[in-house]
């Protein structure tokens, strides 16, 4: 196991906003979200939670697909299954 990934990903939840846009995603499963239907549903603003999502995504725990002018969020289940035995 990489430590430094794993401590990347720590770092990645450690933020309120972070943490709450992972769980939801975790629960949306394989459909995902856009980030605007995130942003409603987290009460956060559209560019704060971009921000965030930037982070949770550099640390791999999300993949992200662009759906025509939209970008589709989906939680990397298994980078926390390896990384968080």
């Amino acid at each position: 196991m990489d430590n430094q990934h794993t401590i990347a990903i720590f770092e990645a939840l450690s933020s309120v906003v972070r943490l709450d846009a992972f769980r939801l995603l975790v629960r949306m499963g394989k459909e995902g979200m856009v980030a605007g239907e995130m942003a409603k549903t987290l009460t956060v603003s559209p560019a704060n939670l971009s921000f965030h999502l930037k982070a949770l995504t550099q640390a791999g725990l999300l993949a992200v697909e662009q759906q025509g002018r939209f970008q589709r969020y989906r939680a990397n289940i298994p980078v926390i299954v390896e990384r968080i035995p």
